[in-house]
C-alpha cells in the first residue's frame, strides 16, 4: 500500500471495532452498525490509496474475570456507562469482525481490552506486541481519519488519544454510528473542541 499512498501527506485510517457484538443482533449492538460495516468496506475500495496504513481494531476481552471492572460483577446489573455485560470475548464469534466489513485493504490489526477496559485503539497492540502509536510513527503517519463503532465510546476515545499524541485527526461522520443520538452528538462536540476535524468521505 505504501507505494501508492501520498507520501507527502502520510495519512492513516483507523477502523474502530466493527465487530459482531457491536452490530445489530450483538450483545451491545448499535443501530446502524451493519450499515457502517458496509459503508467502510465500500469506502475503502476507492479510498485505500490515500492511506499509508489501514489499521483495524477489535475489543478482545478475557472470558475470565471482569476485565478490570469493565464487565459488571456477577449478580450486578451493568450501568451501560462504565460497566457492561460480557462482550467481545476472545476467540468467540462476538469478537470477530462483522462479515459486512471486508478486510481486503486492512494492513494491520490491533487487539485491545485484554484484561482491562481499553476503549481507545491506542490501548491496543498487534500480535507482536507493537502498539498502535509505534506502528503509526514507524509508518511516518502524521494524520489519521477515524471511522467505526461507536461514536460516543471507542471512536471518541481513539480520536482524543490521537489528538493527545500529536496527530491531526478527522472523523468521517458517514462512517461512524453512536450508541445513542444524544451521546453521539455530545461526543462529536467534545472532539471538535479538542481539535478533531469533522470531515467527509475522501474522493
Amino acid at each position: 500500500m505504501s507505494s501508492r499512498a501520498n507520501v507527502s501527506t502520510r495519512r492513516g485510517l483507523l477502523v474502530v471495532d466493527i465487530q459482531n457484538d457491536f452490530c445489530e443482533g450483538g450483545v451491545l449492538g448499535v443501530v446502524g452498525g451493519e450499515a457502517v460495516a458496509k459503508r467502510v468496506s465500500q469506502f475503502l475500495v476507492g479510498a485505500w490509496p490515500n492511506y499509508e496504513v489501514v489499521v483495524a481494531s477489535r475489543d478482545w476481552h478475557s472470558p475470565e474475570g471482569d476485565n478490570g471492572g469493565h464487565f459488571a460483577k456477577v449478580g450486578e446489573e451493568p450501568n451501560f456507562v462504565s460497566t457492561w455485560p460480557p462482550h467481545c470475548l476472545a476467540d468467540t464469534r462476538g469478537a470477530e469482525y462483522h462479515p459486512f466489513f471486508s478486510q481486503e485493504y486492512v494492513t494491520h490489526h490491533v487487539l485491545k481490552g485484554q484484561g482491562f477496559p481499553g476503549y481507545s485503539m491506542f490501548d491496543g497492540e498487534e500480535e507482536n506486541g507493537r502498539s498502535l502509536g509505534a506502528l503509526l510513527h514507524v509508518a511516518h503517519v502524521s494524520s489519521v481519519d477515524v471511522v467505526g463503532i461507536a461514536t460516543d465510546y471507542c471512536v471518541r476515545a481513539t480520536a482524543l488519544d490521537a489528538i493527545s499524541q500529536g496527530f491531526l485527526v478527522t472523523i468521517i461522520p458517514e462512517l461512524v454510528a453512536p450508541v445513542s443520538l444524544s451521546t453521539g452528538e455530545s461526543a462529536l462536540k467534545e472532539m471538535l473542541e479538542a481539535g478533531v476535524t469533522i470531515g467527509h468521505q475522501l474522493q
